[in-house]
């Protein structure tokens, strides 16, 4: 069971892992645990300074996934253009579901955390949960569509930027 898994991401790739983002696997590693061997994925989060280990044989089941190709990107990129959809639902059950979205791993998902939270200047200000949320799904859509393009996250912060800025109503 384990062996299909461990072909499926290899060492220095990088993943997503839902709730933490993109991450690169540093090495695959045997370790004793309870009494039994259990072979691990050696995660490393740079950006958060951060150390992960995964059981192989667990990895898919629990959200594990190799990047989003361009064509998810391009997708993301589209959601970002699009009209924010606000629920008239209690903040809480918002902020719940935006939550939810941006630990469940889907690029997409992130995306339209994004939209939906994105205020332009001459909109009403962010409360300080609004502005954590839209912050954390802005840094994981940036992490990964970065990862996509090369790693170069200045350039894809850049990209993220300009399309929710061409999306805002002109001034009349």
């Amino acid at each position: 069971m384990s062996k299909t898994n461990k072909n499926e991401f290899r060492p220095n790739e990088y993943v997503v892992y839902p709730a933490h983002g993109v991450g690169q696997i540093v090495s695959i590693e045997e370790q004793e645990v309870a009494g039994m061997q259990l072979e691990l994925f050696v995660i490393s989060f740079e950006k958060d300074k951060m150390t992960l280990r995964v059981p192989t044989h667990k990895a898919t089941e629990i959200g594990m996934r190799s990047l989003s190709s361009p064509d998810v990107v391009d997708q993301a990129m589209t959601t970002l253009k699009g009209k924010a959809k606000v629920k008239r639902a209690m903040w809480s059950r918002r902020a719940q579901e935006y939550e939810q979205k941006i630990n469940s791993g889907d690029l997409i998902a992130i995306a339209e955390v994004v939209r939906d939270l994105h205020r332009t200047d001459d909109q009403r200000e962010q409360s300080y949960s609004e502005r954590q949320l839209y912050e954390a799904a802005l840094e994981r859509l940036t992490r990964e569509v970065s990862a996509v393009g090369g790693g170069d996250e200045v350039a894809a912060s850049k990209k993220i930027s300009d399309v929710l800025m061409s999306r805002a109503p002109a001034a009349a």
